[in-house]
């Protein structure tokens, strides 16, 4: 875990700056600089675009952390690479064909609810390619096993792009339609920054020549194009399905809920960077002994470090509500709900990545389908029944239902499983915890009970963590910095 935890931990610390700089933009400027019509609609124009990114991305990403590693000469990797880059155009251009034939019909039905849809439809489908190719381009770093700069602009560069944007409509620089065509380029100019970046770790010779393998990489990518759909419609469905049934403008209030109960992943987003073409090397040449380390290690590390972040969130939130316009407060039930999907997914660690890069890869094919079905029939009867709470809901049935079947799928394929001696009791320590600060709090400014709260929380979390050695990296890195 030496490489994994030492990237791990500059791209934590990447991640939690940008989501810094989103919780600024999210929970502060757009709330107060866009208003929330207009906030709701950036959402749900972006969470679309995600949607339909993994299938223009042909799920080349994953192709490419799977296959790579396997070619032993430079040409058959060029070739390949070759491919990787033409792969995602076979479908982009004959979405955007049908895009401009159909626009009109298309424009028309996501607008029925709300018609400032209408003139944006367009930004979708650019952000879907512009994102798809940055996706392409940040796993061909991976696997030169270089994820910090990916990671950078992964995570800082649309965010600060976004802060500025809207410092700029404040100061009325640009008008809100500006804000939403500009921030659209900025994705652009993100592609066009990984995409160097990548080809100067590796230029490969391009050619039109097909690899040898051609078959089962081709076979392989329509396979995890829903693997990454799964996931991604899993976050993004219920920005998109809300506006179907209820104004906008709620859009915005249930994204403001869902941003600060996501920030209980962003360890796992920094792991997984450099855990998964680890895990994919591990498996190409049958070295699963490593992969059963990978596993645990990945599981147990995460469930600590985003068990605190859990903590620190669910602890403070009817605080940190405060802080913010009255008609965005209420959804300490949506963050709760959201946080706790994402700490059960932490849990899980490298179990993904050990399924996307095995031989029983095509199981996520039904695995994708059920589970983009099964939360899209729950959102459409829950927020019916409970508006955008009803959507946290079936987010968090959906993440514990099928996180559950891999996990089950994992221990009978491989028997490997994810929990260590350990694991019992860092549970234990995180339900003692809840149940000791949850009715507590310091009677001072919001921001001062926070910052008193979250400290007196995170020493004494991790004073435990580390004298019951949940895990032997977590108390390195502590003592690390204990000798400073």
């Amino acid at each position: 875990m030496g490489i994994v935890l030492k990237q791990s931990i500059r791209n934590i610390l990447t991640i939690y700056g940008a989501f810094a700089i989103g919780g600024i933009n999210a929970l502060f400027l757009y709330t107060f600089f866009l208003g929330d019509t207009y906030y709701g609609l950036v959402t749900f124009l972006l969470s679309t675009a995600n949607l339909l990114m993994p299938f223009v991305a042909f799920g080349v990403q994953y192709t490419i952390l799977k296959f790579y590693s396997g070619y032993t000469s430079k040409l058959e990797t060029d070739k390949f690479l070759s491919v990787a880059l033409l792969l995602p155009l076979l479908v982009a251009l004959p979405i955007g064909f049908i895009g401009v034939l159909f626009y009109e019909g298309i424009s028309n039905y996501l607008s029925i609810k709300n018609p400032v849809v209408k003139e944006y439809v367009s930004v979708i489908y650019l952000v879907a390619i512009a994102t798809a190719y940055f996706e392409v381009f940040y796993a061909w770093s991976k696997v030169q096993m270089q994820s910090v700069y990916g990671n950078l602009l992964k995570e800082l560069f649309s965010r600060i792009a976004a802060m500025v944007l809207l410092f700029s409509v404040y100061f009325k620089l640009i008008t809100i339609e500006e804000f939403i065509w500009s921030l659209t380029g900025a994705y652009f100019i993100r592609m066009f920054l990984m995409a160097s970046y990548a080809l100067n770790l590796y230029r490969p010779k391009f050619s039109l020549q097909l690899p040898e393998n051609i078959g089962e990489v081709i076979r392989y990518s329509l396979y995890v194009i829903l693997a990454g759909a799964a996931g991604t419609i899993l976050i993004d469905i219920d920005k998109f399905m809300i506006p179907q049934k209820e104004a906008i403008a709620l859009t915005a209030y249930y994204s403001v809920a869902v941003y600060i109960g996501s920030v209980v992943e962003t360890p796992g987003r920094a792991m997984a960077q450099i855990l998964q073409p680890l895990i994919a090397r591990a498996l190409s040449t049958n070295k699963m002994d490593e992969v059963n380390s990978l596993y645990k290690k990945s599981s147990v590390n995460l469930l600590a470090i985003s068990g605190l972040v859990f903590l620190l969130i669910n602890l403070n939130i009817t605080v940190m509500f405060e802080l913010l316009p009255e008609k965005f407060r209420g959804g300490e039930y949506i963050v709760f709900c959201i946080s706790l999907a994402k700490l059960y997914h932490m849990f899980l660690g490298g179990n993904g990545a050990i399924i996307t890069n095995s031989k029983h890869y095509k199981v996520l094919l039904p695995y994708g389908i059920a589970m983009a079905f099964s939360v899209i029939v729950l959102n459409y009867y829950l927020i019916d029944l409970m508006s955008i709470e009803g959507a946290a809901l079936s987010t968090l049935l959906v993440v514990f239902v099928f996180n559950t079947i891999k996990l089950l799928f994992v221990k009978a394929k491989f028997n490997l499983y994810p929990f260590t001696s350990k694991t019992g009791l860092l549970f234990i320590v995180l339900i003692v915890f809840y149940g000791m600060f949850f009715f507590w709090n310091f009677q001072f400014h919001p921001l001062l009970n926070i910052a008193l709260k979250g400290i007196l929380i995170s020493v004494l979390y991790l004073f435990f963590i580390y004298k019951l050695n949940i895990s032997k990296d977590i108390n390195a890195v502590l003592n690390k910095f204990s000798r400073r």
